[in-house]
């Protein structure tokens, strides 16, 4: 089984959420396996820590995740149109891996969740892209030849899956939010598995 790494931070569930269906969908391709990881919070106070393994949920993900993944996903919610400073901490110490090189050639997709339809899923989904632009990795949307692209009232977009949480920050994902979550773990399963028969 190759191995792609669902990366996420959530806050209320929503990301997590999603995070779950990219994984069933990178399940449904013989051949791959969904590593879910998440990161830990960051702290305004200088002497706060984060128990070293979370007291819910997958574990947090280490250099190896990283290394040995064929293919990455990327999940934050959305802060003013921005991804979570806990996402963007973790992406800032990664300097090592893009000095090394690793996560050169892999494909990598984004996902997002929102309180508000239009509270910058966009433009969150392209912050998270260009740090991954930086390490060289292959970005992948989701295309409009997904019928439920068209048809969502909810979340999703061509940039990546996304979720309405509304505000009281329903974790709750709607049938077309899930449709697309799965089909953007199937895509990029399926891309990440012809990449790593070619290297």
């Amino acid at each position: 089984m190759q191995e792609i790494l669902v990366l996420y931070y959530s806050h209320r569930g929503s990301v997590r959420a999603l995070a779950e269906q990219i994984a069933v969908g990178i399940h449904q391709v013989p051949g791959a396996s969904a590593r879910v990881r998440t990161v830990p919070r960051v702290s305004t106070v200088c002497e706060a820590v984060e128990d070293d393994i979370p007291a819910s949920g997958p574990p947090y993900v280490e250099a190896c995740d990283l290394q040995q993944c064929i293919g990455l996903a990327l999940g934050s919610p959305t802060r003013f149109g921005n991804m979570a400073a806990a996402m963007k901490y973790f992406l800032d110490g990664l300097a090592g891996d893009w000095v090394n090189g690793t996560l050169v050639g892999k494909p990598a997709c984004v996902f997002t969740s929102t309180a508000s339809q239009h509270g910058g899923q966009e433009s969150t989904l392209l912050s998270m892209m260009l740090p991954l632009l930086h390490h060289g990795m292959l970005l992948m949307g989701i295309p409009y030849t997904e019928p439920a692209l068209n048809a969502t009232r909810g979340g999703g977009t061509p940039y990546g899956a996304s979720h309405v949480a509304g505000g009281d920050g329903q974790p709750e994902l709607t049938a077309d939010e899930i449709v697309l979550a799965q089909a953007q773990g199937r895509r990029l399963a399926e891309t990440a598995l012809k990449l790593a028969v070619a290297r």
